[in-house]
């Protein structure tokens, strides 16, 4: 018995030493914590304010580039390469030469024709002669048989000087072939044939190719739902006509071209297999900055539209596919918009819903953000090469990362 109330007393005071314990340990964990309900800090954010202006339209496409013109260049008389007086790969201008074919053999036709036209003309005098005399006695003594025959040697005699001047010009015709020249100005390929190599007329395979890349094409795919698009901004007014279509290229670099290109010609039939059709612009190219075969994309202006410019590095997409942007409340707090309907224009999105004049829209700091987190703005502009800066150093030339990152 003695024992039993022994054990249930040392059961008894153990226990009291585990809570006395645990007191203590809760005492010095709240002790060491700060205010439960203290608010976080704000983060700082930049934020440009919007304003309702006139911003482009645009749509950016796909294309390649293809050179103006194209000649592959072949032989139009036969004989032996004697010279090659061009560079490959180099520059050409129109009329430069370029191979000289083994000329003697219609040098000697060319000598031959003239001979034969010299031969012809003797024989006219002595023709015309005999046609005055004829002509003078056909009614006292020569019949009227012996006029006529003289009057056909005469003919005859003419016709065989065209003849031999016609057999002359296409001799002189064959030589000057033997000078094969450019066409027209461009860059050229290297030569399929060498010195000493023999060629023949009109042949399959080329002897090199010329390519004009001043100015260069750029075949560009578009859908057939922008071809409404655009057409409706033609019956709106917003453009004129295809013709006053601004297009501006993007290079594989990510830069943008300096020169602008007009729309030059479009396939009016849409390919049953992609739905889209090819539109052909003009670009002008002196320094050779495009080349054949480049991956390029434009960006078409097709009009203007009055609204509010969302820049893309500010945007995203939510699970629905609506375009989306961060703003701050009236309380100072991140607020998540999304938006129905945005047209692109340029490196920016045109909204015309949900936005008012001097809403701060987040540009810098979007990573260490969430809805409804307080925040504190930083004034921030974005500068023509489209990188986020501080309000004062939007002007510098040598601005290059955002403030706030």
């Amino acid at each position: 018995m003695i024992r039993r109330v022994f054990i249930i007393s040392s059961i008894l005071a153990l226990s009291g030493l585990l809570a006395a314990c645990n007191d203590s340990g809760n005492k010095q964990t709240g002790g060491g914590a700060g205010p439960a309900g203290a608010a976080p800090q704000a983060a700082p954010v930049g934020v440009i304010a919007l304003k309702k202006d006139t911003f482009p339209v645009t749509t950016i496409l796909p294309g390649r580039a293809e050179a103006y013109q194209t000649a592959d260049i072949r032989p139009q008389v036969s004989g032996i390469i004697r010279e090659i007086a061009f560079r490959e790969g180099g520059e050409v201008k129109k009329g430069d030469l370029l191979y000289q074919i083994e000329d003697s053999p219609y040098v000697a036709t060319v000598e031959q024709a003239k001979a034969a036209i010299a031969k012809a003309e003797a024989s006219v005098p002595s023709a015309q002669s005999n046609f005055d005399r004829y002509q003078r006695l056909v009614g006292s003594g020569a019949t009227q048989i012996e006029f006529e025959t003289a009057k056909t040697t005469l003919l005859q005699a003419h016709a065989e000087v065209e003849s031999a001047k016609a057999a002359l010009a296409s001799a002189q015709i064959d030589l000057d072939h033997t000078k094969i020249v450019a066409p027209f100005d461009g860059v050229i390929d290297q030569t399929a044939y060498n010195v000493g190599n023999v060629v023949a007329a009109n042949q399959t395979t080329a002897l090199t190719t010329i390519r004009q890349l001043d100015p260069i094409y750029i075949l560009l795919t578009e859908s057939s739902t922008n071809l409404l698009k655009l057409r409706d901004a033609m019956r709106s007014g917003a453009v004129q006509s295809e013709a006053n279509a601004i297009f501006r290229l993007i290079l594989e670099n990510g830069k943008e071209y300096n020169q602008k290109g007009k729309l030059d010609m479009s396939k009016q039939i849409v390919s049953e297999t992609t739905g889209t059709f090819i539109i052909r612009v003009l670009f002008p190219n002196p320094d050779r900055v495009v080349l054949p075969g480049m991956y390029v994309r434009a960006t078409v202006e097709l009009g203007a539209e009055v609204g509010y410019a969302l820049p893309q590095l500010a945007t995203s997409r939510d699970a629905n596919g609506r375009l989306t942007a961060q703003f701050i409340s009236a309380d100072g707090k991140v607020e998540t918009r999304a938006f129905e309907n945005a047209s692109p224009s340029n490196n920016s999105w045109l909204v015309t819903d949900g936005v008012k004049d001097g809403d701060q829209l987040i540009v810098s700091g979007l990573q260490s953000i969430a809805p409804g987190m307080p925040v504190k703005p930083v004034p921030m502009k974005i500068n023509e090469s489209g990188v986020v800066v501080a309000a004062e150093q939007a002007g510098a030339g040598d601005a290059q990362k955002p403030a706030v990152q």
